[in-house]
C-alpha cells in the first residue's frame, strides 16, 4: 500500500499556536516502526500545481495565496500565519491526496497522513485550511478523464463545508457528511447528503447513523472513486469535537466504510483530517488505527 506523508513540510506557526503540527511526523514514526506496515511504500507527494488547484478554487484566490496578498482578516479565519511554508504545505497536502487516489485507481487503496482539508471553500480558506484536497482531487482527475464520478465520505466531527460549497452542485460527485451539529462551521452548506448529530452522541448511535447514510450514498453510486476523510476528531476526549465516540468506535467506523466500499470495488484514496486531543498520542492512536484498517483492507487486493 501507498502511503503519503508531508510532515518535512513544518508551519512556522507561532508558540502557543493549538493546531498539532507534531501529530504528522509521529504518525509516521508511528507506522514505520509497525512490522505490520513493512510492506508498505512511505512517499513523499509532488505538489499540486496552479492548474489543478484552479479546478477547484477560483484562480484570483489562489494567485493571491501563492503571491502573500491575503488580508489579514482572511488569514485570521484560515488560522495560519501567511509563509512560503505555508504555500508549499498547502500544495503538498492537496498533491497527497491527489497521489493516493491515482494509485488507489490502480492498486485499490491508499492513504494521504495529511489532508481533509474540507473547510477550504471556491474562493477562501478556513478553520486551518487553505485549499480543498478532495476537491482538487476530484476536480483534476475528472478533468484528467480518469474517472466519471466520485463521492467524499467525511466523517471529520465538522461538516465539510467547503467541500460542499464547491462540489455540492455536481451531478458527478456525491458530498456525504456526518458531523456534531452544534460545532464548527457555523455556516453549513449543504452536502448531498449531511447527517446532523446530537452533541455526545456515542459509538451506537454514530454507527448506526453512518450505516444509513453509508447505504444512501452507496444507492446514488456506482462510483469509480471515494475519498474517505477519517477524523480523529469525534473522539470523546477532543477538544473540539463534542461527539463522545471510543477508539474502538472510531476503528469501526473506518472499519464500516472501507467494507462497504471495498465490497462494491470503490477505489478509496484515504486522508486523516482533524484531531484535537490534549495528548497528541491519542490523536496518533486513532490515525494509527485507521492507517492499519486500510492495510487489511489493501491486503485484499494482493
Amino acid at each position: 500500500m501507498k502511503i503519503y506523508f508531508t510532515d518535512r513540510f513544518v508551519l512556522p506557526l507561532p508558540e502557543g499556536h493549538r493546531f498539532p503540527m507534531s501529530k504528522y511526523r509521529l504518525l509516521r514514526d508511528r507506522l514505520i516502526a509497525s512490522p505490520i506496515h513493512n510492506g508498505d511504500v512511505f512517499l513523499e507527494p509532488p505538489a499540486a500545481s496552479d492548474y489543478q488547484l484552479k479546478l477547484a478554487h477560483a484562480p484570483e484566490y489562489v494567485d493571491r495565496v501563492v503571491r502573500g496578498e491575503l488580508t489579514d482578516k482572511e488569514l485570521k479565519r484560515i488560522g495560519f500565519p501567511w509563509s512560503l511554508e505555508m504555500v508549499e504545505r498547502s500544495r503538498r497536502s492537496s498533491g497527497a491526496t491527489l497521489a493516493a487516489a491515482r494509485a488507489a485507481i490502480g492498486e485499490g487503496i491508499a492513504v494521504n497522513l495529511a489532508g481533509g482539508t474540507h473547510h477550504a471553500m471556491r474562493a477562501a480558506g478556513e478553520g486551518y485550511c487553505v485549499f480543498n484536497d478532495a476537491a482538487v482531487t476530484i476536480r483534476t482527475l475528472l478533468d484528467e478523464k480518469l474517472i466519471e464520478r466520485a463521492c467524499v465520505i467525511d466523517c471529520d466531527v465538522h461538516q465539510g463545508n467547503g467541500t460542499a460549497e464547491i462540489l455540492g452542485q455536481d451531478s458527478n460527485v456525491f458530498t456525504f457528511s456526518i458531523h456534531c451539529a452544534k460545532n464548527f462551521p457555523s455556516r453549513k452548506h449543504p452536502s448531498h447528503l449531511d447527517v446532523d448529530l446530537d452533541e455526545g452522541a456515542g459509538d451506537i448511535g454514530y454507527l448506526s447513523s453512518l450505516e444509513q447514510g453509508l447505504a444512501e450514498v452507496m444507492a446514488s453510486g456506482p462510483y469509480d472513486l471515494a475519498i474517505y476523510l477519517a477524523g480523529a476528531d469525534p473522539y470523546v476526549g477532543d477538544r473540539l469535537g463534542r461527539l463522545a465516540l471510543s477508539k474502538q468506535g472510531l476503528r469501526m467506523r473506518d472499519r464500516l466504510v472501507l467494507d462497504v466500499l471495498t465490497e462494491r470495488g470503490i477505489p478509496i484514496a484515504v486522508a486523516m483530517a482533524g484531531g484535537y486531543a490534549p495528548d497528541v498520542n491519542d490523536i496518533v492512536d486513532i490515525h494509527a488505527m485507521t492507517v492499519l484498517e486500510c492495510a487489511r483492507v489493501a491486503s485484499l487486493f494482493c
